[in-house]
């Protein structure tokens, strides 16, 4: 085997770029929470960029390498060491067998990744490594991972460097991707529900600030803060939701779908969070702060391929001296 779980954390899974195609079977497409630190966590191995990683929540597992192997670890910060020694964020690393690592404070965020060189051997459902625990499918065994389990990488990985220490910290790191707007702020656009706000209720939606409930989870965020009202109490036919929906509840509170909700919702959908802000948003913890700007679909559109070109430089980049390293 090649790794093995110590002691398991509140939420460990396999995930991918997500499940597709399946919706109109109820299937929801699922994956990381946040797709890019899984992408950046793929590319610096020099995986291809969607390949299954280890998704954490805090209190995070304690994990023993059975063969070396390249890693690295992106997304949340709970201050990962490997044998004591504490390692960066988005950095690969080369690690010996036998080494262990643990992640011992939340620093920051709530979605933490791990990927390994040339990936874990997992079972798939649907053309997606991703699990699915509603289906018990996907991922390791259809769950979450417990103590004891044991994962298999795909590839043997063996470097002169980690014959003569634990580990081998490699001398580069992803830069982080920024953009224009503040850290609270998160980008949305318009739902098909938005006009039946009363006017009173969209100020409130753009202009005041909400707080992530202690509730929120895979499913969804639940969003404390000004009560939202409609001009009218009609009910809806259940409609088309994805991750990044935000529905009105019939108390006036306001919920956004993540990873693992449903594919259809009978609430208002007051707006969208664009693309490229949902693995900032999906980073916040309960209690902090989110502020919702409305934007154009053509700034959505040019973040999406701003992020896009960071991907494909940092896959250039990383590639380039793997190589050289590797050789």
């Amino acid at each position: 085997m090649s790794l093995k779980i110590l002691k398991a954390g509140i939420l460990d899974t396999a995930q991918d770029g997500g499940r597709f195609g399946y919706q109109h079977f109820g299937i929801n497409p699922g994956g990381a929470m946040d797709v890019f630190a899984l992408q950046i966590a793929n590319l610096l191995v020099g995986n291809k960029m969607n390949e299954p990683v280890l998704e954490f929540f805090f209190p995070a597992p304690e994990i023993i390498f059975e063969k070396n192997t390249l890693l690295t670890i992106t997304g949340a910060n709970f201050s990962p060491t490997i044998n004591g020694d504490g390692i960066k964020m988005c950095r690969p690393v080369m690690v010996k067998k036998n080494t262990v690592i643990q992640f011992p404070q939340l620093k920051s965020g709530k979605c933490c990744y791990l990927s390994v060189r040339g990936g874990f051997k997992l079972s798939s459902w649907l053309n997606s490594n991703s699990t699915n625990t509603k289906a018990a499918a996907g991922g390791f065994e259809g769950r979450k991972l417990m103590k004891g389990d044991l994962i298999e990488f795909n590839l043997d990985f063996e470097h002169e460097k980690i014959c003569k220490a634990d580990i081998y910290k490699l001398p580069w790191r992803a830069a982080p991707f920024e953009d224009e707007s503040g850290e609270d702020e998160i980008f949305v656009l318009p739902g098909n529900e938005w006009d039946h706000l009363t006017e009173e209720s969209k100020n409130d939606f753009i202009n005041k600030e909400f707080n992530l409930d202690l509730s929120s989870d895979r499913m969804g965020y639940k969003l404390k803060g000004e009560n939202l009202e409609t001009t009218n109490k009609e009910e809806l036919v259940s409609s088309a939701v994805n991750f990044g929906t935000i529905q009105l509840l019939p108390n006036g509170e306001t919920i956004v779908l993540m990873a693992d909700s449903q594919t259809t919702g009978g609430y208002p959908r007051l707006a969208h969070i664009i693309s490229a802000h949902l693995p900032k948003f999906s980073q916040k913890q309960p209690g902090q702060k989110v502020k919702f700007t409305i934007v154009k679909h053509e700034l959505a559109e040019d973040l999406t391929m701003r992020i896009q070109l960071h991907l494909e430089l940092l896959k250039n980049a990383s590639n380039f001296r793997l190589q050289n390293l590797l050789l």
